[in-house]
């Protein structure tokens, strides 16, 4: 594999002159595991489909390593989106899905394709369209993850799918990930369960891009501080906070920018580090407000 950086420039998206993303600028390399959030609405689904060419930007510019993917074979055959959206006919059995794409992408891993299904319990001569919804998503999946390209786009890879497949298919997403060079850009809601597989994230908030940033440093510098109002208030004071909460007797201000190591812990109030989904709802909460 030789191509290793997929770069999006200034890209922005209009429907109908209505803004859907604004300017977005983000690089994702080979070799990593990438999370993209955002609320409904956001633009997540619509920059996927521009990233896979299904769809083009308004303004703006997606190349591979240098080279435009616009109607680019070469640069194409290296990115593969899984989504929603039933791309083939419902009447396609499962082991010729594998076959029309194994036809589109070079070196489909066939034997790991139906060594999953197996796995799965997904029978390879059932149609799509006799399949449930979560079956459906994993025939995708599965697809998705021998598909040899070097970038991987899953949005919204768990829709349909029970708490047992979900571990299965996180399990298979990363024996895939380490077998390979590839990277993989994840898209769900459930941000919880994908935290510990994500190394970089994405955010994407009234349709600009609000975070460019590894998930460790992300986590390392988000708290949550609680304590009376006063005390809690006089302990952040000059500080980014995102938002608050306060009930009778107890104020909880959350901030993703970091805590001055020589500020004075007053006696009652308390910090917590936030979790992925926490600094999520905290960076997307202060976006909002600077909106009001």
């Amino acid at each position: 594999m030789t191509m290793t950086k997929l770069k999006l420039t200034d890209v922005s998206k209009h429907f109908w002159r209505k803004p859907v993303l604004n300017k977005i600028s983000l690089e994702i390399e080979t070799g990593k595991i990438y999370g993209l959030l955002g609320r409904n609405g956001t633009g997540k689904s619509t920059l996927l489909n521009l990233i896979s060419n299904r769809n083009f930007p308004s303004e703006g510019e997606i190349t591979l390593d240098g080279q435009n993917i616009n109607n680019n074979s070469v640069a194409l055959n290296q990115i593969y989106l899984m989504s929603e959206a039933d791309n083939y006919p419902k009447q396609t059995k499962v082991e010729n899905l594998f076959k029309l794409v194994a036809a589109s992408y070079d070196d489909f891993d066939q034997e790991g394709a139906y060594r999953m299904a197996q796995r799965f319990n997904l029978n390879p001569k059932e149609k799509l369209t006799n399949l449930s919804t979560g079956m459906r998503t994993i025939a995708k999946l599965i697809t998705a993850l021998n598909v040899q390209a070097q970038f991987i786009f899953l949005d919204e890879p768990t829709l349909g799918l029970d708490a047992a497949h979900r571990e299965t298919f996180y399990t298979e997403l990363l024996t895939s990930f380490e077998a390979s060079e590839k990277a993989i850009v994840i898209s769900t809601h459930l941000i919880s369960e994908v935290q510990n597989l994500l190394q970089h994230v994405f955010i994407i908030d009234q349709q600009q891009l609000v975070l460019n940033q590894d998930v460790e440093e992300l986590l390392a510098q988000s708290y949550a501080i609680s304590g009376p109002a006063a005390e809690v208030d006089q302990y952040l004071k000059g500080l980014d906070v995102a938002y608050s909460t306060e009930v009778p007797g107890l104020k909880t201000s959350y901030l993703t920018t970091g805590l001055d190591d020589d500020r004075i812990i007053p006696d009652l109030v308390k910090i917590e580090h936030l979790d992925l989904q926490q600094a999520f709802i905290a960076l997307t909460q202060k976006e909002a407000s600077l909106h009001d």
